[in-house]
């Protein structure tokens, strides 16, 4: 690695950094950007609330399935020609996206956008990581974790801006001048490396497991609009899940080459950081789509100011994990990791309480609390789940990390949409239970005349306020679900292993 890095000069190295950075912006925008525009979206293409969140886990599924070989097809083919592939991909299905007309053409080409996404980041970690000496390393890894969040903290900024002075298409036209840019940096500077014609996948545990995570994905996106097992479709997509899974396990366990290694779930650290990633996955990406319709809809924010007052969420992560940084081999890294956890459940708590009387302060100082709970669990988990994993295992654990916190996120979104549908539902019949000719509120005289039930405006405004009372409580049982998962989790930090010796430069390479 040090002869690798040795051989490229500093002014190649900046080129080459500052080329793949902007790929890794451009791919991390799309992660939060559209999430301000998805009730515009929603408009243009006649979806329903639950539909329209395909948009989003479409993409983050298609990228948890494309980046385990991601690794293999840059070994196979060589890293500069797979990181130029990616980039025009990624580009073109912006534009398709920008330009479709339908709910399946934007689900589509946002399926084709994370597919073309996933090799982005793994990709230019890599090369940065073999073109600098490791004294350098430290330093390049920090300035790829900050591009990494920086694209999150843009995101909902520049996605407001876009979508109210042009169109919510330019959210994803936006990335043709960034690919443009980065795709001539790339080509221009970034070495080739050698393609090794000999390296082989293992297709048949690779198609299993996309089999398996893109049947949960429709089992948990159609299951609440076709009442989940009544359902003939439902029941298909749950067979196949539980066929392809169990036929997937059989084969990582049978087979001498697997997809997966067994033997990385006997790291008692490695099989705990996977299942806190799944819960921060969960837990970040699952709150921030809850936002948009929470701000937009009922607090009837422009869609600007819902994108600013989401922004410092993101400002909070990034601050937080440069004082981490400076922490991490000073304070034991699974009392940070508990700090990072309360702090999540504290925004949560709050947030369980909002109603939309609630000030911009307020939603700005909570989101920023949230950012900060992240940036404490960040590094730290990274660094925990990885340190007494073997060297040689590290290829392939990174792989699975961040292919379960992608399930995470998409699983975390389709449950909490989900939910809010069924309990908006529910909290509605209970509320207007209530609502009868002998109930003594409807008999003040000004309520009398305004909400009268046997008027059809009357009961029209009725319905409106009783919709509006019933979607709140169901935002509040949302946010306590997150809470309550970032508090159960807590308890595992105790069965993790403090790492040995200091904190290594290692867990950079498994910042995304």
């Amino acid at each position: 690695m040090a002869e690798a890095g040795m051989r490229v000069p500093a002014a190649g190295r900046a080129m080459i950094t500052a080329s793949l950075i902007l790929a890794v912006i451009m791919q991390a925008l799309d992660t939060t950007i559209a999430n301000v525009a998805l009730p515009y979206i929603q408009g243009s293409v006649a979806a329903s609330a639950d539909q329209i969140n395909w948009v989003l886990t479409s993409y983050i599924v298609a990228a948890a399935i494309m980046t385990p070989p991601s690794g293999y097809l840059a070994n196979r083919f060589g890293r500069k020609r797979v990181l130029m592939t990616t980039v025009v991909g990624f580009v073109l299905a912006s534009v398709l996206c920008g330009m479709a007309q339908s709910l399946v053409q934007i689900v589509g080409f946002r399926l084709v956008q994370g597919l073309f996404g996933a090799a982005l980041v793994p990709l230019a970690q890599s090369i940065l990581l073999d073109i600098y000496p490791p004294e350098e390393r430290g330093s390049a890894m920090a300035l790829f974790g900050v591009s990494v969040m920086v694209g999150p903290v843009l995101g909902p900024v520049i996605g407001g801006w876009l979508t109210d002075h042009a169109s919510w298409r330019w959210v994803f036209y936006i990335n043709v001048p960034i690919g443009a840019l980065a795709l001539a940096g790339v080509s221009a500077s970034v070495p080739e490396s050698r393609p090794d014609t000999a390296t082989r996948l293992d297709w048949l545990g690779f198609g299993l497991l996309s089999l398996a995570i893109a049947a949960l994905q429709l089992f948990l996106d159609r299951g609440e609009q076709l009442d989940w097992l009544s359902s003939g479709e439902i029941q298909i997509e749950a067979l196949v899940m539980a066929s392809a899974f169990y036929l997937f396990l059989v084969h990582t366990f049978s087979s001498r080459t697997s997809f997966v290694n067994p033997r990385l779930f006997l790291d008692r650290n490695f099989t705990v950081g996977m299942l806190f990633i799944f819960v921060v996955g969960v837990t970040y990406l699952a709150s921030l789509a809850l936002m948009t319709p929470y701000l937009q809809t009922l607090m009837g924010y422009p869609v600007v100011t819902a994108g600013i007052v989401m922004g410092p969420r993101g400002l909070g992560t990034m601050a937080c994990m440069f004082l981490v940084g400076r922490l991490i081999g000073r304070v034991d890294t699974r009392w940070l990791l508990l700090t990072g956890l309360a702090i999540t459940a504290w925004g949560m708590y709050e947030m369980s309480g909002w109603t939309p009387d609630i000030s911009q302060w307020t939603i700005i100082r909570v989101g920023f609390i949230q950012g900060a709970g992240l940036g404490f669990l960040f590094v730290p988990l990274t660094t925990t789940t990885f340190a007494t994993l073997a060297p040689e295992m590290r290829g392939d654990g990174t792989g699975l990390y961040n292919l379960s916190r992608n399930i995470g996120s998409a699983v975390g979104i389709s449950i909490v949409m989900a939910l809010l549908v069924r309990n908006t539902q529910i909290n509605h019949a209970e509320i207007a239970a209530s609502v009868t000719p002998y109930n003594r509120m409807l008999s003040i005289p000004g309520i009398a005349q305004a909400l009268s039930p046997s008027s059809a405006a009357g009961r029209a405004a009725l319905d409106g306020i009783i919709t509006q009372q019933a979607t709140i409580i169901s935002y509040m049982d949302d946010f306590k679900l997150l809470m309550v998962l970032s508090l159960l989790v807590m308890p595992l930090v105790l069965v993790l292993r403090k790492p040995q010796g200091p904190a290594g430069t290692d867990h950079g390479a498994v910042m995304e």
